[in-house]
């Protein structure tokens, strides 16, 4: 069976911006005074948000390499203990790493190596079509959370 097609919609689809605001978008500009602000009305912050991002992301991408995997204890080991980045830095290693991961991951559905459609020896009938698909879902869900924070603080649009 020739997947190609299968496997660059997928690789697309990971960041796809045909529909929705894409995560540059959605991170970008957030000047750093607001970043760690919860608006009214809205339950997490931006550094909230993003952290949540890449720590779910890279949860679900260590799920489908690593055979040695151990799920985290949720909800404590998915989001930061502060609304508020810990250092000047950690925004933008923050930034970098969901990044990287996200190419990890688009990488992973492109490579003709892998069986999208075989379960997860560990896992409990889970695919890695199904995990990309998780991770688009998943990242596109509060991508929108970010925008809707940046409308709600008055800041979208800046970058």
């Amino acid at each position: 069976m020739d997947d190609r097609a299968l496997r660059e919609q997928l690789a697309k689809v990971l960041d796809w911006e045909d529909a929705h605001a894409g995560f540059g978008a959605a991170v970008e500009g957030i000047p750093p005074e607001m970043r760690g602000v919860r608006a009214e009305g809205m339950p997490h912050s931006a550094w909230e948000l993003l952290e949540h991002l890449r720590i779910a992301q890279r949860d679900i991408l260590d799920f489908c390499r690593d055979p040695g995997y151990t799920e985290p204890s949720w909800p404590a080991d998915y989001w930061p203990a502060s609304p508020a980045p810990p250092s000047a830095g950690a925004w933008d290693a923050s930034i970098a790493a969901f990044r990287a991961d996200l190419e990890a991951m688009r990488a992973l559905a492109l490579d003709a190596s892998t069986d999208l459609f075989a379960r997860i020896p560990h896992g409990g009938g889970q695919t890695v079509l199904r995990e990309v698909l998780l991770v688009a879902d998943h990242n596109a869900y509060h991508v929108g959370q970010l925008v809707s924070l940046r409308h709600a603080l008055g800041i979208w649009g800046r970058r």
